[in-house]
């Protein structure tokens, strides 16, 4: 440790006037020195702070500690996503008189039955005038589908989230959906489970890089609670919110989602979640691969316009509410909703009860498309008007009706050949969400694991693929990011200082140029000098250069020409931030 300042004398005992021995100093110094290094290595417990109970050290500095909380942060995430399914299945009981509705057409409430039809309109507004207030006085961020509001606060906030936002996202999203909302519910688990995990590490003090973590094992703990599907939650949280792979981040994310999943299965079972759809699809013919390849460039273009519709809708009700109060948007926007639902009542709430009779064969081939494209502008207008849900499952339903769309058109034209339309819908739920998302292994992840289908991994990874780079090619941001986007905030573009965590060294520095020579005698030669003060006629000698710990010249001559061979290759992020120390 280097002191500044005037230097203490030692009394006659060789005691500095503090008391002790200059030797007990440097000592203790090095001590200090030792501590600290270590603490930044992770191989000792980094000390507690003041007032906090003596466990907090371990937490803070373990990585033990580390995973212990991410795993009470999936129990808790996989208790919410529990709770919030039940909520859903209470609000659309409560408006309907059933927990699925919509998949029956134009069916009533049975609740209601005295409103007729004039059901479908009025519901949404009631709705609104609930959940409009709740989210415009308590949390403002749990408008929209909530995973661009996790995403900000991970990359500009630390990780820090307001407790208030897990309950006011729940019963507002709960609220929306159950009457009528045409969102999903994966973005409110998000940020539900982020929440809670964000108010575990603000109560235990958590510093920010832990922080960030957490929220991603509470955002992988909720989707695999919510869709019995633990490796797209670790994939969710890793790819999606934390946007970076480590060690650390990527074994607590593992374990958040499984304790999540194992609390999920208790009360809501261990199917898969998409156990609807017909089992023993596969790809029979290598040839249909070129087929699935021209469905992976359709999906891409449909979601591209699925993100692009959401925000045009978005900015379109913006421009139409102008400075009226934002509280009673949701209520006066759900005459609009109402009204869609009341030509498409197929597009009430999530939809995936629809979803299932579409890959049955049940719905023709216009139709399908037409319940593709009122899915778009209904989960549009369900956010534009400041509605609370997810982008998800929209995703989903959009893929599997355009997909099974597409497969009906194949078999037309190629006949038994072209294979069975379920397939189609099922690789273009995947390539839908790719290319909305741009989050290739949260896509494949997510269609294999909730189908439970694991035959149809190829093709969808070969549609997700093309969709995704298509994707890319079209366009900047994702139907996450673009919201960020238009705040100012561009998360995809690495901060300029992450540049030198991943650059070595040996990638940064330039050789010097080679020694100068001047003649003369070489130098620290001090023997028989000159009586005339010139000096002799003797061979060129290197012009010393820089010292370093390296000596490999004349005597007196120190050089960083030649690297040292065995030196291992540094990052320049471990050298500027002093971990690695000589």
């Amino acid at each position: 440790m280097l002191r500044t300042g005037p230097r203490s004398r030692p009394d006659r005992a060789g005691k500095a006037p503090g008391g002790e021995t200059p030797a007990a100093r440097v000592e203790e110094d090095r001590a200090g020195r030792a501590d600290r290094d270590r603490d930044m290595t992770g191989q000792k417990e980094a000390p507690t702070r003041r007032g906090a109970p003596p466990w907090a050290g371990w937490v803070y500095g373990s990585r033990a500690g580390l995973f212990v909380i991410g795993a009470l942060v999936g129990i808790g995430s996989g208790l919410g996503a529990v709770a919030f399914r039940y909520l859903i299945y209470f609000f659309t009981w409560l408006a309907t008189g059933h927990v699925a509705f919509g998949q029956d057409g134009h069916a009533g409430s049975s609740h209601l039955p005295w409103l007729g039809l004039a059901f479908f309109v009025v519901i949404p507004v009631i709705g609104g005038l609930i959940y409009g207030p709740l989210i415009y006085r308590y949390a403002r961020e749990a408008r929209g589908h909530g995973v661009p509001e996790v995403m900000m606060a991970v990359a500009q906030n630390g990780g820090r989230i307001r407790p208030q936002v897990s309950v006011v996202k729940a019963v507002a999203s709960a609220l929306c959906i159950g009457t009528g909302g045409s969102v999903g519910r994966e973005g409110p688990i998000v940020q539900i489970g982020s929440a809670l995990a964000s108010s575990v590490g603000q109560w235990a003090k958590m510093p920010e890089n832990r922080m960030r973590i957490l929220v991603a094992c509470g955002a992988g703990g909720g989707i695999a609670a919510t869709f019995n599907a633990p490796l797209t939650g670790v994939f969710f949280g890793v790819e999606i919110i934390l946007r970076e792979f480590s060690i650390d981040a990527l074994f607590t994310v593992m374990a958040s989602a499984v304790l999540a999943d194992v609390v999920a299965i208790g009360f809501l079972g261990d199917r898969a979640f998409l156990a609807g759809f017909p089992p023993g699809i596969a790809l029979r013919d290598p040839r249909d691969y070129l087929l699935v390849a021209v469905l992976a460039v359709a999906a891409a273009l449909i979601g591209v316009m699925f993100k692009n519709v959401v925000y045009k809708t978005e900015d379109l009700c913006d421009r139409v509410w102008g400075n009226r109060p934002e509280w009673a948007r949701p209520a006066v926007g759900g005459i609009a909703l109402g009204l869609v639902l009341l030509a498409l009542p197929q597009l009430y709430g999530v939809g995936y009860p629809v979803m299932y009779k579409a890959v049955a064969g049940d719905y023709v081939l216009w139709f399908l498309l037409v319940l593709a494209a009122g899915k778009i502008i209904a989960c549009s207008l369900t956010l534009g008007i400041g509605g609370s849900g997810g982008v998800f499952a929209p995703s989903l339903f959009i893929g599997a009706t355009s997909g099974m769309a597409f497969g009906e058109i194949a078999g037309h034209l190629l006949g038994p050949a072209a294979g069975p339309p379920p397939l189609y819908a099922v690789v273009a739920m995947g390539a839908v969400f790719a290319s909305a998302a741009r989050a290739p292994l949260t896509s494949v992840a997510s269609v294999v694991e909730l189908t439970g289908d694991y035959t149809l991994t190829l093709p969808v990874m070969l549609a997700v693929a093309i969709a995704t780079a298509t994707s890319r090619a079209l366009s900047y941001g994702t139907i996450y990011t673009t919201k960020l986007l238009r705040r100012g905030y561009d998360i995809d573009r690495a901060a300029p200082w992450r540049a030198f965590g991943d650059l070595k060294a040996a990638d940064a520095m330039r050789p010097f140029p080679a020694s100068l020579t001047v003649p003369g005698r070489p130098l620290g030669d001090t023997s028989s000098p000159e009586s005339d003060g010139r000096l002799a006629a003797r061979s060129p000698a290197p012009l010393p250069g820089p010292v370093t710990h390296q000596s490999d010249g004349p005597a007196g001559t120190r050089s960083l020409s030649g690297p040292a061979e065995d030196a291992p290759a540094k990052k320049i992020g471990e050298v500027a931030t002093g971990d690695e120390r000589h």
